[in-house]
């Protein structure tokens, strides 16, 4: 994925850190996201399938995905944040297999007018929640 990429803007990352293929969804409330388990990633293990503690990064690529455009949908200022803090992470499965996709569902419980924001995560495979955690960011 290059600097042309459509999450430029909102993600300083690019191949092969960029995880998220596509954002689907952004309102205020947070927003969905989608991606890829490709069996060629850095990330991959010998069944081409991605450790599932790797879902912690795809969960903060969507928070500022989904939050930057929704800033910038609002008019307001944003590009990009920091992950400040993790917690809850549980996943129900070892490693997301080869090929298949996840929904990265992201849902705003609370913003102050600092920036600091805290959302709550899910990983999603065939519509089944597989992974979650509360994350806190600040947004700049």
């Amino acid at each position: 994925m290059s600097a042309g990429h459509p999450l430029h803007p909102w993600l300083p990352h690019r191949a092969p850190m960029l995880l998220l293929d596509s954002v689907e969804q952004v309102d205020a409330e947070g927003g969905l996201a989608r991606a890829r388990i490709d069996p060629n990633a850095w990330y991959a293990d010998a069944q081409g399938a991605m450790p599932a503690w790797i879902g912690l990064e795809l969960m903060a690529q969507a928070i500022s995905a989904c939050r930057g455009q929704h800033l910038a949908r609002s008019g307001q200022p944003g590009a990009g944040g920091y992950l400040v803090a993790a917690r809850g992470f549980s996943s129900a499965v070892s490693a997301f297999p080869s090929g298949s996709e996840l929904q990265v569902r992201v849902t705003l419980l609370e913003a102050d007018p600092s920036g600091l924001c805290t959302f709550q995560c899910a990983l999603l495979l065939a519509q089944n929640p597989v992974a979650t955690a509360t994350l806190k960011v600040i947004v700049r």
